[in-house]
């Protein structure tokens, strides 16, 4: 059973899937598909040309103004990708609280992240369900320019 985040990062995945044109190879025909749950570091791809990029779904009072900070997911994945000079564009979606007016996407291009811009968090305790796991927080303003709007 998925958990409110999950749920909140399927809408999202969706939104993009259905609004959002191929930033590579500029396809109209919603060419975007979902990657599998779970799969690391990517979660949608372009059909036609490969492209990989991340999601990311947060509910904010404000959809005009990108939270400086946004929970990112697996720490070990997202390092060993970075030390290997790979990073994935992200979609930023932007939800308003309980239905007040229309969902905002953002898109930040993998050349304008930086190293920085991923905060690996404390890992979670040794009585924690998932003892041990951490993950990371992505510091939009550490950026070399902020996510842009997608009209």
């Amino acid at each position: 059973m998925a958990t409110k985040l999950q749920v909140l990062g399927d809408k999202g995945e969706e939104l993009v899937r259905s609004k959002v044109d191929c930033p590579k190879c500029k396809r109209t025909t919603k060419s975007l598909r979902a990657l599998p749950r779970n799969f690391r570091c990517a979660d949608l791809i372009c059909d036609f040309c490969g492209f990989l990029a991340q999601v990311k779904t947060v509910t904010v009072e404000d959809i005009n103004q990108v939270p400086n900070n946004i929970l990112g997911a697996a720490w070990g994945p997202q390092k060993e990708r970075m030390d290997a000079g790979i990073y994935f564009p992200l979609f930023v979606v932007l939800m308003p609280p309980r239905s007040k007016g229309s969902p905002q996407i953002y898109y930040l291009s993998a050349d304008m992240q930086t190293r920085e811009m991923f905060v690996p968090r404390k890992p979670l305790s040794a009585s924690a369900r998932r003892a041990g796991w951490q993950g990371y927080i992505i510091d939009l303003s550490k950026a070399k320019a902020q996510p842009v709007l997608l009209k």
